[in-house]
């Protein structure tokens, strides 16, 4: 933990997008940075940290939560569109009860409605009603190895004495704008952590979907090919509807080639531990395998499944656009005698019937 009274200033900046009209740039903010217009700033407050993405997900705390889950399950809701995350550091001489107090006045004033409010020392914001450490609602923010640090140290740091948490959400036409406010008590001094949520409908059709012709001559030419068209739910390995497109087309090429045998491999970006993704990737492809057994009736012994997690990327894990290509679904030729032909040696696991 940083032992200076001030937060020394950092930028993280992902993607720049469109957030409206900012308004006007402190002279300590980082460069680059703006308040969300529709959410603003505490007086007196500064930009310490600045990350926005076009589109992306996020866990937000809606209700209590378990200490021992601070980053999904129950009390936590999902949701996607443009995301804005802004680090404050707030003037000293103020609580974090008057900061919450203003931030629950502005919101309001519009057209925000309050979902959720919580204090760690009252034992509000979790499952248990007993008091726990700011620490849990600071890790609550979001996986600590993918978030922006804060003054060189994990945002949860930042929450040694206690936090307080705000949730509210604005309807409109175009789409729900959630804002999630942390508020965080340290001896280095207090933070607000405001992450805003634009939900939209995602611009899709950037993804072709390779045909069985094209997976085909790839697996020939060179043994394996990446997939991109097979989704999964946030942080989970159930395939989601639109993978359908994808799904019919390698079924259509293992109908087409009765001996051809694939080894399906799944692969994640870098959020998150190495084996937590190394298991996600391979539930990941034992599901894919599934579902050409299960619904469109590819005898199980033509098949295999494996993990890779994060160790093969394709792309910098330190955009979006990036960690997007690196999640993605490798089909191999595969050879039960002689291992995958794309692979790295040695037997898949979760061979035969998987799922």
């Amino acid at each position: 933990m940083a032992s200076t009274n001030r937060i020394g200033a950092i930028a993280v900046l992902l993607i720049v997008g469109g957030l409206g009209m900012a308004l006007p740039v402190r002279a300590a903010d980082v460069e680059g940075s703006s308040d969300h217009p529709l959410v603003g700033r505490y007086e007196g407050a500064e930009i310490v940290g600045y990350a926005v993405s076009e589109y992306d997900e996020a866990n937000l705390v809606e209700g209590p939560f378990s200490p021992t889950s601070t980053n999904g399950g129950t009390g936590f809701k999902t949701v996607e569109g443009r995301s804005a995350l802004i680090y404050y550091a707030l003037p000293q001489g103020h609580s974090t009860l008057e900061v919450l107090r203003n931030y629950e006045e502005g919101l309001k004033a519009k057209g925000f409605s309050e979902v959720f409010t919580c204090a760690t020392k009252n034992g509000s914001c979790f499952e248990s009603g007993q008091p726990e450490g700011g620490y849990l609602l600071g890790q609550a923010v979001g996986d600590p190895l993918s978030l922006p640090k804060l003054s060189d140290d994990y945002v949860h740091n930042w929450f040694q004495e206690g936090g307080r948490y705000l949730l509210a959400r604005l309807e409109r036409p175009e789409g729900a704008v959630y804002a999630a406010v942390y508020l965080g008590e340290s001896g280095s001094g207090n933070v607000a952590v405001v992450r805003v949520v634009e939900t939209k409908a995602m611009e899709t059709g950037k993804v072709r979907v390779v045909t069985a012709k094209e997976i085909g001559s790839a697996l020939s030419d060179v043994g394996k090919i990446p997939v991109y068209g097979i989704w999964f739910d946030f942080d989970k390995d159930i395939i989601k509807p639109e993978s359908k497109p994808t799904l019919d087309q390698i079924a259509q090429l293992l109908t087409s080639e009765p001996d051809l045998k694939l080894n399906i491999v799944g692969h994640t970006d870098n959020q998150g531990g190495a084996d937590y993704n190394l298991d996600l990737s391979r539930r990941r492809a034992a599901s894919v395998v599934a579902a050409l057994v299960s619904q469109y009736g590819i005898a199980a012994d033509r098949l295999a499944s494996d993990g890779a997690g994060m160790t093969q990327p394709v792309a910098s894990n330190d955009t979006e656009e990036g960690r997007a290509k690196n999640r993605r679904v490798e089909l191999q030729r595969y050879d039960p005698g002689g291992g995958a032909s794309g692979g790295s040696g040695g037997a898949p696991a979760n061979s035969g019937n998987a799922g």
